[in-house]
């Protein structure tokens, strides 16, 4: 909600590029400048640093040692519900809308439909850099009665085209994650739950509703087109 709230499109359009963090990155290893020459050398429009090990979810945003950036790899086993979305895979988008172009709400404006399958990449949320367009995009894609974004890096691909070009990691400018808790040692125990577990039970509860959100936009993007 804060990156809603204060970095509007307009506020930021300054900008070359918007980097929306975590708190707990190590960046020792990491040089922006290097990294934006990368990020136009190789044309990402949405992109992040490579991860070490450590702290490590998916093994897209792994760094991959010899290699500038990376635009697909293989996940881990079980992680992957479906081989043909993210973050394994994903269609390639037919176009980029946002709430102004269609005058719409903007989870519906941000939709856009494709059937067609193609290998894309997924980057994560704790440390995503968006080109200015991108952004002006994802802002309108977030959300702003959920407060921790979970399921937003699964729908980045709808803002850029084609996806699988345009979305990167970058492995020679790499970051750690250090792991260190901030929301999830805030608050009380309640009913014999840490409060981590309420934290984690409030991100899965997000994750559902914008992931519901989008289902109906999806609908409604079809129906509006006689596709429905």
């Amino acid at each position: 909600w804060y990156a809603k709230r204060f970095l509007h499109p307009d506020i930021v359009a300054a900008y070359d590029y918007i980097f929306i963090w975590d708190e707990d990155l190590g960046v020792e290893h990491f040089n922006a400048s290097r990294y934006i020459q990368l990020v136009k050398k190789h044309g990402l429009e949405i992109s992040q640093p490579g991860l070490d090990n450590v702290g490590l979810t998916w093994q897209m945003t792994k760094r991959l040692g010899d290699k500038e950036i990376h635009k697909e790899t293989v996940e881990q086993p079980g992680y992957c519900s479906d081989p043909k979305l993210p973050p394994c895979a994903a269609p390639p988008q037919n176009g980029i809308a946002v709430a102004h172009d269609l005058g719409q709400s903007a989870i519906y404006a941000a939709f856009i439909a494709s059937k067609c399958g193609c290998r894309n990449l997924f980057v994560e949320i704790m440390a995503p850099v968006f080109s200015r367009d991108a952004w002006r995009c994802v802002w309108h894609m977030i959300q702003n009665d959920l407060i921790h974004g979970w399921g937003l890096d699964f729908a980045l691909r709808r803002c850029v085209e084609p996806a699988h070009e345009k979305i990167g990691v970058v492995d020679s400018e790499w970051i750690e994650h250090k792991v260190i808790p901030s929301l999830g040692n805030q608050g009380h125990a309640e009913n014999g739950k840490a409060a981590w577990v309420g934290v984690r039970e409030r991100c899965r509860n997000e994750w559902d509703i914008f992931r519901s959100r989008f289902e109906d936009a999806d609908k409604a993007y079809l129906a509006q087109n006689g596709e429905g």
